[in-house]
């Protein structure tokens, strides 16, 4: 029997938040169908299986995210606006670590959804490098960086790989600050 108000984005909301709690790889949907409190045939009147709920995680992961970062590039600019949605980006990957393994699978040409989902958080982060007066391929290949350090760094601090007893926030922060200047490199000189 289904129950009255169960929606898409209920299930996915409770997903994201067994995600979170449980780990993404122990989501299934039964555990999801109990946590409802529904039947499992029920969730299908709301997504197609499994693999869909993945997608869904992940979109919903990206979609957050992008709200975080574009929140956090409001009312900075230059190299504060830019280290502000990389903390933001940080900061919402290591607090919703189930739902950031689900947005570790993405990839913007696996179509027009997944596209659309991160289509501003990648324009403002152009849009921030852009303004730094760095070239256009050099955004891109920015943008390659910093995701990766992003995503690697989170990753590793949600599997707690980090054993040295040193601050891991403190070596986030020196990571970025050596990026930055990196990044500093490339202005190009206004003539």
């Amino acid at each position: 029997m289904a129950r009255a108000g169960l929606d898409k984005n209920i299930v996915i909301e409770k997903a994201a938040q067994l995600a979170n709690e449980l780990g993404f790889e122990n989501i299934s949907l039964k555990l999801l169908a109990d946590r409802l409190k529904v039947q499992p045939p029920s969730l299908y009147n709301h997504i197609k299986g499994l693999d869909d709920l993945q997608n869904e995680l992940m979109l919903y992961g990206w979609r957050h995210m992008e709200e975080k970062m574009i929140e956090a590039a409001v009312g900075v600019s230059g190299y504060a606006a830019w280290e502000a949605v990389c903390r933001a980006f940080y900061r919402y990957a290591t607090c919703n670590p189930g739902v950031f393994s689900a947005m570790l699978w993405y990839n913007k040409y696996q179509g027009e959804e997944a596209l659309k989902a991160t289509e501003r958080l990648f324009s403002v982060c152009f849009k921030i490098a852009s303004s730094l007066n760095i070239s256009e391929e050099n955004c891109g290949h920015l943008i390659r960086t910093f995701r990766a350090f992003l995503e690697g760094f989170s990753l590793l601090v949600n599997h707690q790989a980090f054993g040295d007893p040193s601050s891991v926030e403190e070596s986030f922060e020196l990571s970025l600050k050596v990026l930055t200047a990196g990044m500093k490199t490339l202005e190009e000189s206004q003539e």
